[in-house]
């Protein structure tokens, strides 16, 4: 697998985006480019929204082969990051950091949407 996947021509149904939806800090898409070529799971890094958490809503990250019909792609940092458009009504504006700390280290979202969140920043409510 090359270190970024370069996509030229948009799968059928998938929409271009920018980083108003979602950008990945530096140290986000460093992070996220060591990972994808650890796991081999997939070249886009899939950004989601699911029910669940401390504060009903959650983040999810996962790797994927390829975007599927409806979602949204956005190239930043370096990492190609996909998002259905149900999700992408709740990311608008988030950014996802990355840091290696022992104590409270890991991806981090800064979501400018939430109105709470949990101390461990993984759930949020709207």
């Amino acid at each position: 697998m090359p270190e970024t996947a370069t996509v030229t021509a948009l799968p059928e149904g998938v929409r271009e985006g920018n980083e108003q939806l979602v950008q990945l800090t530096a140290a986000a898409g460093a992070k996220a480019s060591a990972l994808r070529v650890r796991e081999g799971q997939g070249d886009f890094l899939r950004v989601a929204i699911s029910g669940g958490g401390c504060n009903g809503l959650s983040y999810k990250l996962k790797f994927v082969p390829a975007p599927k019909r409806g979602d949204i792609l956005v190239r930043t940092a370096g990492m190609p990051v996909v998002v259905d458009s149900k999700s992408a009504l709740y990311l608008k504006g988030t950014q996802l950091d990355y840091s290696s700390a022992l104590v409270a280290g890991g991806f981090k979202f800064s979501n400018p949407n939430a109105k709470a969140s949990c101390s461990c920043g993984e759930s949020f409510s709207v």
